[in-house]
């Protein structure tokens, strides 16, 4: 047995119990999605002790010498103290200044209490009330005033059931900033890139293209968005307006047809894809069948949340 400290309270738990699983056993209401060390929403701060972590490299070096670890991805191996992460105290403010709904699609706009260095394609965590989950930045850094994510909430979950009910002037709280894997690199300028997208998959890439504008991009763009309805595409009067940037907005029933019809003009091409895991991996599928080398394709995955 190892005894768990946090705050005042100590109690003894099994060694080898997942950490995550032992703080909510005992009423402390450390917040999950994934399960997976993706969402980053169940951060715990170790201050005395260690816990085996399965995941080291899913948080930065910086955060981990503080402490900080993933309370899903840990198991008790000793004794261990650890301070829970409490958005009023460790989270930046910001506050809403926009909210325009495109059908069940929320373009949330934040204004952070002080500038947040990020850039396009980063995923960030949001905190409303006690409930947070990760969303991708779709602003673009040094031109957007503002924070902009992309929420679907078509269905119900905890954070898009409070993101409803969300008015300009509220606050939210800001928690770790993270890398994914999508980006632009400076050195692609002159290669076709192709963005693929499924619902609000397209947050991201929506930062990332601009970033390939504003750096200059010389090759081909090509963007496809895939959305169960029409309204779905929310962004489609904003893509068709940018110049030099060929955009195939599809219905899903199309989508396969779409993907079967890709030609690769170069095999310099660099792709990004975003979406839903099944999503990402028929682009996946079908960059590789059209001839785009794997280490040119890049792709993010939205876990869906509860």
């Amino acid at each position: 047995m190892a005894e768990l400290t946090v705050d005042e309270r100590r109690w003894a738990v099994p060694l080898g119990s997942n950490l995550l699983d032992a703080l909510n056993d005992a009423g402390c209401a450390v917040p999950y999605s994934c399960r997976a060390g993706s969402c980053h929403a169940c951060l715990v701060r170790c201050l005395d002790g260690l816990p085996v972590d399965a995941k080291p490299e899913a948080l930065s070096a910086d955060k981990r010498d503080e402490g900080w670890r993933l309370a899903c991805q840990c198991t008790v191996a000793g004794d261990l103290r650890v301070a829970v992460f409490d958005p009023q105290r460790d989270g930046l403010p910001a506050r809403v200044s926009g909210l325009d709904w495109f059908g069940d699609v929320l373009r949330l706009r934040l204004e952070p209490q002080r500038p947040l260095r990020y850039r396009a394609g980063q995923h960030l965590v949001l905190w409303c009330g006690d409930v947070a989950r990760p969303y991708s930045l779709a602003s673009l850094p040094g031109e957007d005033d503002c924070l902009e994510f992309h929420i679907d909430c078509s269905r119900p979950g905890a954070f898009c059931d409070r993101a409803r009910q969300l008015s300009a002037g509220d606050e939210v709280r800001l928690g770790e900033l993270r890398g994914g894997a999508l980006h632009y690199d400076p050195d692609w300028q002159a290669r076709p890139l192709w963005l693929l997208a499924a619902g609000t998959g397209l947050a991201p890439l929506w930062g990332i293209l601009r970033e390939a504008l504003r750096q200059g991009h010389r090759g081909e763009i090509k963007v496809l968005h895939v959305a169960h309805t029409a309204e779905g595409h929310y962004l489609a009067q904003s893509l068709q307006a940018l110049d030099g940037v060929t955009v195939e907005l599809l219905l899903a029933a199309q989508l396969d047809e779409a993907l079967a019809g890709l030609k690769l003009m170069s095999r310099q091409t660099m792709a990004l894809a975003c979406g839903s895991p099944a999503s990402v991996e028929r682009f996946a599928r079908r960059l590789f069948i059209a001839g785009v080398p794997r280490n040119q394709v890049f792709a993010d995955v939205f876990t869906e949340h509860v």
